[in-house]
């Protein structure tokens, strides 16, 4: 009897593991069908856009302004660097300063607060951002259509991104190096400059250009807020409409003209093989860093 039971469960196990054997391979299948479809359609949506917008890419784009829906994209270029760079210094200065202000100096309950509006702007459309920036930047202030308007907006888009990032690349560096620190004598400000800082800094800077690359893709927020010039951007602040690729991109391809769809192949390359480099960046700043403090 008793050899009958122990037979009995020994089949109720085999069974069982094979029961979980069988739906361990259908998992692996099914995930490594869901990668290969990504893969499949980010690579297809890569040679959509190379095969169209490589052999656009003449010389002259880079160096002469658009003329209605055809000519260059030397203004949109450039202008597209201006807005995010102008950005990039909003967002370097206030974003990364209230991170270091969340972890060093901030008290539990404004943390959570303020973390809680850091994740929920994430989450704003970009729309939206450009509509406050059209209300408040050009209608209230008066500005026009302008870099800087167009630079705040896409620094307000940034600005989660690299907030949570500084927060989480500052609470990352090991506690033995702030204990070391104030052993030694600092203050609490020394400490986070002198020490935590440096240390967070790939990371800070990983966020950062993570935070780049959304905003080179943005078009809704510099609609509302940088107009459209087919002049080459001058350095006036307000009063002042500048190009960008994203716009190109938007409205040129709507255009029932052989040269406008040229042209807006050819701007969704530039775009894309900045956002690449930029995220290439990105992820060579982490490895180097990881490779250091594994030395």
């Amino acid at each position: 009897m008793k050899t009958l039971i122990d037979e009995r469960r020994f089949r109720a196990m085999r069974s069982n593991v094979a029961a979980r054997s069988a739906i361990g391979s259908a998992w692996w299948l099914g995930s490594a069908l869901a990668l290969a479809a990504s893969i499949a359609m980010l690579f297809a949506l890569f040679w959509f856009v190379l095969v169209r917008g490589v052999p656009a890419l003449r010389p002259e784009i880079f160096v002469t302004v658009t003329n209605g829906i055809s000519g260059g994209l030397a203004n949109a270029i450039v202008g597209t660097f201006m807005l995010v760079l102008g950005g990039l210094v909003l967002v370097m200065i206030v974003g990364v300063g209230s991170g270091i202000w969340l972890t060093a100096f901030a008290g539990p309950r404004m943390v959570e607060v303020t973390r809680f509006l850091t994740d929920v702007l994430s989450g704003v459309p970009s729309i939206v951002v450009g509509y406050f920036g059209y209300v408040v930047l050009l209608g209230y202030l008066g500005w026009g259509f302008s870099l800087a308007a167009g630079a705040i907006a896409l620094a307000i888009i940034m600005l989660p991104y690299v907030v949570r990032g500084t927060d989480l690349a500052l609470i990352a560096v090991p506690q033995e190096l702030r204990e070391g620190a104030l052993a030694l004598g600092s203050s609490t400000s020394r400490s986070m400059f002198m020490v935590c800082l440096p240390s967070a800094m790939p990371g800070i800077l990983t966020s950062v250009l993570l935070a780049v690359s959304i905003a080179l893709g943005e078009t809704a927020p510099l609609i509302y807020t940088a107009g459209w010039s087919n002049y080459m951007p001058s350095a006036a602040p307000f009063h002042s409409p500048v190009g960008y690729l994203t716009y190109v991109v938007w409205t040129f391809i709507n255009q029932p003209f052989a040269q406008s769809h040229a042209l807006a192949y050819a701007a969704a390359v530039i775009l894309m093989a900045v956002i690449f480099l930029t995220n290439v960046v990105a992820r060579t700043v982490v490895d180097v860093a990881a490779q250091r403090l594994r030395g």
